[in-house]
């Protein structure tokens, strides 16, 4: 199950200086929510290897000001601290794995 991400568990993960990925969304984005299933099967898939959680952008407002939320779903690959790479918009589970594996490389 995706980890429910704010500014507080952020800052634990960087800490604990393990990958991770956050899916920025809304309730009201159509796009976000046909997200949602992937985001879900991808946190099952890669439990234990990287961190993969949801930051709704209407309640984290400071995270998503962070990262420079413009806009969702905006996909962050996140590895000692920094962001790796991003996606935005709808992507394919495919295209999301395949960055996820690139960020446990």
């Amino acid at each position: 199950m995706a980890k429910n991400i704010d500014m507080a568990t952020y800052e634990e993960l960087v800490a604990s200086g393990k990958p991770f990925v956050i899916d920025f969304w809304a309730e009201w984005c159509g796009p976000c929510r046909s997200l949602t299933p992937i985001i879900e099967e991808l946190a099952t898939e890669y439990e234990g290897k990287v961190v993969i959680g949801k930051c709704d952008v209407d309640k984290n407002n400071d995270l998503a000001v962070k990262f420079s939320v413009r806009n969702i779903p905006l996909v962050v690959f996140v590895k000692g601290g920094e962001m790796k790479d991003k996606l935005v918009g709808a992507s394919s589970k495919d295209t999301i794995k395949a960055k996820i594996d690139a960020l446990l490389q």
